[in-house]
């Protein structure tokens, strides 16, 4: 009855973290497309824009953008070897720091529209000569 139960709770702890790592690559396929769009917007501004202010700004979230990239990655190693290898319990301070991870990016992606409010403002202001 024992090993009924613990292979009940080990396909249940592999079940939340399969969940955790389809949210995750959710998460860095649209940083990636951040990461494109500031391409774009880098260009829009040098060619029309000329803000020293936005420009500093797109340099300064493609460098928050990486980062956050690199500890989600490193997030996402540790959720394949805990999910193949590992025997820690899915509990709450587990729940958490996914959720600290979920901030992350939901603060970079609210950054980012922020960002992009300020960049279509200067635009609109932008006539053809």
């Amino acid at each position: 009855m024992d090993t009924v139960i613990l292979n009940k709770l080990n396909a249940y702890r592999r079940l939340f973290i399969r969940k955790d790592l389809i949210e995750l690559n959710q998460w860095m396929e649209s940083m990636e497309d951040i990461n494109l769009e500031i391409d774009q917007f880098k260009l829009i501004e040098k060619q029309l824009i000329k803000n020293e202010s936005i420009a500093a700004d797109l340099v300064g979230l493609r460098r928050k953008n990486t980062l956050v990239m690199g500890s989600l990655c490193s997030y996402e190693l540790d959720l394949k070897k805990e999910y193949e290898y590992g025997k820690r319990e899915y509990d709450l301070p587990r729940a958490k720091e996914h959720e600290k991870r979920r901030d992350q990016y939901s603060q970079l992606a609210l950054e980012f529209k922020e960002l992009k409010k300020k960049l279509f403002f200067e635009l609109v202001k932008y006539k053809r000569g």
